[in-house]
């Protein structure tokens, strides 16, 4: 009730009322909102970049114009192999979606039904680590395990008379290795947020389904997971977001010229094509097209979740 009569407050008498009231509040944001403003909203500027013929020496305000005003985004179009770079970008990212959206939730769950408190502290705290490597170590990690000439899983299988297996260098396995990694890096740390949640669910509903004759994995499905939907949406809708993306940091560190017809993304062609080859407005029109597509993409994400009550605005 208080937090409606302030919001009422500041809705009759202004927001000069609030800054007066909650002035700690607004303080403890400016750190917040300059950071906005400096490194996200401070650089748009440069959009127009993406129409011109942006020559360094020249600087962003006295490069030409481009003739005509969509000739990078055409000369993307036109590419040879951009057919090719989005439909792996968006291969990639669908596997990531589906195969590392599930799992941090079924791990949420396991780790909070779990009686063996020790044991979870230790399970979570091990989970967690592979959030903080770079991707050069995790490259190094299946260096060890995967090589087809020294790799440990390679090695026993030559030890079973089987064939090795070429993960790394095959475009039939490498999308999978990608899959793995990312699901690996990402399992401990994307749980977070459900087990803050599932902390946060009244105990007195688990009581009422446990009175009721339910039992764990029915309270799992009546209570648990309901009260998830949400959080569930939330981060759908911001992952189908960054659907264009891929992964650049994770793609360019294990890409190499055997799998870059199934591993070349957006992202990792535009390097090559725009910063290696100085063009930089090329680079600039791309990452533009990507943002509009993926504003897009999370407005229609939204708008179907409010068709389940779950819209994230």
């Amino acid at each position: 009730m208080r937090n409606q009569d302030n919001v009422e407050l500041v809705r009759r008498k202004g927001i000069g009322v609030a800054l007066r009231r909650f002035w700690p509040l607004y303080l403890m944001m400016v750190p917040a909102a300059l950071y906005f403003i400096i490194f996200q909203y401070g650089p748009m500027a440069g959009i127009v970049i993406a129409f011109k013929n942006y020559i360094p020496k020249k600087g962003m305000l006295k490069s030409d114009w481009a003739e005509p005003w969509y000739k990078w985004f055409q000369y993307f179009f036109k590419s040879p192999s951009s057919r090719q770079v989005v439909i792996n970008t968006l291969v990639l990212s669908l596997l990531k979606l589906l195969f590392c959206m599930i799992p941090p939730l079924i791990f949420a769950l396991a780790v909070s039904e779990c009686r063996l408190k020790g044991l979870c502290r230790v399970v979570q705290t091990v989970s967690y680590l592979p959030h903080f490597l770079s991707w050069a170590t995790f490259y190094g990690f299946c260096i060890a395990m995967l090589s087809e000439s020294t790799g440990i899983i390679n090695q026993f299988m030559k030890n079973m008379g089987l064939a090795p297996i070429p993960f790394l260098t095959s475009n039939q396995y490498f999308r999978g290795v990608l899959v793995g990694t990312e699901l690996w890096k990402t399992l401990g740390w994307s749980s977070i947020i459900y087990l803050a949640a599932i902390m946060g669910i009244d105990t007195e509903i688990y009581d009422a389904a446990t009175i009721d004759g339910c039992g764990r994995f029915r309270r799992i499905w009546h209570v648990t997971l309901p009260c998830l939907r949400k959080i569930f949406v939330v981060l759908l809708i911001l992952r189908v977001g960054k659907i264009l993306d891929a992964g650049f940091n994770q793609v360019f560190v294990f890409i190499n010229d055997r799998v870059r017809p199934s591993s070349e993304i957006i992202d990792t062609w535009v390097y090559s094509e725009g910063l290696g080859q100085g063009r930089y407005s090329l680079s600039t029109a791309v990452g533009l097209l990507k943002s509009v597509l993926s504003c897009f993409l999370v407005f229609g994400t939204n708008s179907l979740a409010k068709k389940w009550d779950s819209a994230l605005w």
